[in-house]
């Protein structure tokens, strides 16, 4: 089944709904006077592979807390409303 094609001028009036639909996957098509001159896709970036070695390290390094996460989220709780 052919994509559906939509042309320059309703492209412009609609382009963030076109945005949206290539983000969800479809194939936007875009022509000027009938013939198809862009198409619409959504762009995948490609993931860098976490290190783990390096993630360990860094967590190594980081100081442990002396107070637990609930006792300190009151505590900037307390303060921020004073």
């Amino acid at each position: 089944m052919p994509e559906p094609t939509t042309n320059l001028k309703d492209a412009k009036a609609r382009l963030s709904e076109l945005v949206d639909r290539a983000c969800a996957g479809e194939t936007v098509t875009i022509s000027r006077r009938g013939k198809i001159v862009a198409r619409l896709t959504a762009s995948t970036l490609p993931r860098e592979p976490i290190d783990l070695e390096d993630l360990r390290a860094l967590t190594a390094r980081l100081p442990a807390q002396q107070t637990s996460a609930d006792a300190l989220m009151r505590d900037l709780r307390e303060d921020a409303r004073y």
